[in-house]
């Protein structure tokens, strides 16, 4: 895998992936050119845990509607601002079992989402899941 990133202006980067993706990096207070890098990372962690819990309910035959992934991170006060804790909640919509919704989040963070993997090495992950606005 081989990515990019080169430096537009200011705090502006465009990231270009090997696929010939493009993103927008901001490194100014604001971000209104784009997101920060460490955003980018926990959109990375969400997009690789949401395509891990849709496969597998899907291959469980789990009458999964939608799922939207979102991330709570605390970072480190001083430099370099690492991200301490991360909290992922899953809100997940169709009439999917408890057990299921579980068994499929469990096995994207323990062993399917690399994402998650490289991270958990430095900072603590844990997750909350909601099926049609419930917590379980």
């Amino acid at each position: 895998m081989i990515a990019s990133v080169k430096w537009q202006q200011e705090s502006l980067f465009e990231g270009r992936s090997q696929s010939n993706h493009i993103i927008s990096l901001d490194a100014s207070a604001e971000h209104a050119h784009g997101i920060s890098p460490m955003e980018a990372v926990l959109t990375a962690l969400c997009g690789c845990t949401s395509v891990d819990v849709v496969s597998i309910l899907q291959k469980k035959r789990e009458p999964v509607t939608g799922l939207t992934v979102s991330a709570e991170a605390e970072q480190a006060p001083d430099p370099p601002r690492v991200f301490t804790r991360i909290h992922l909640t899953y809100s997940i919509t169709g009439n999917v079992t408890r057990e299921s919704a579980e068994r499929a989040v469990s096995l994207s963070k323990n062993k399917y989402c690399s994402v998650s993997k490289m991270l958990e090495a430095s900072v603590k992950i844990d997750y909350s899941i909601q099926i049609n606005g419930d917590t379980v």
